[in-house]
């Protein structure tokens, strides 16, 4: 499972990672919130944890 720690995303821009999933699993409500995962997307493919320290993922493709 994706996680997202809000408590370290600055949330003052869009988040850069949105475009970087393959599959559109990372959605941002608005450019100053924090983003979330759409796990029914989510491949687990790790990008979102290797582009961005806010993202973890204990179960990711390596």
């Amino acid at each position: 499972m994706v996680k997202v720690n809000s408590h370290y995303c600055p949330q003052n821009h869009p988040c850069p990672v949105v475009n970087i999933c393959p599959t559109d699993a990372i959605i941002q409500d608005s450019p100053f919130s924090a983003p979330k995962i759409d796990e029914s997307k989510c491949i687990k493919c790790g990008k979102c944890a290797k582009s961005c320290f806010v993202f973890s993922c204990d179960d990711c493709k390596r």
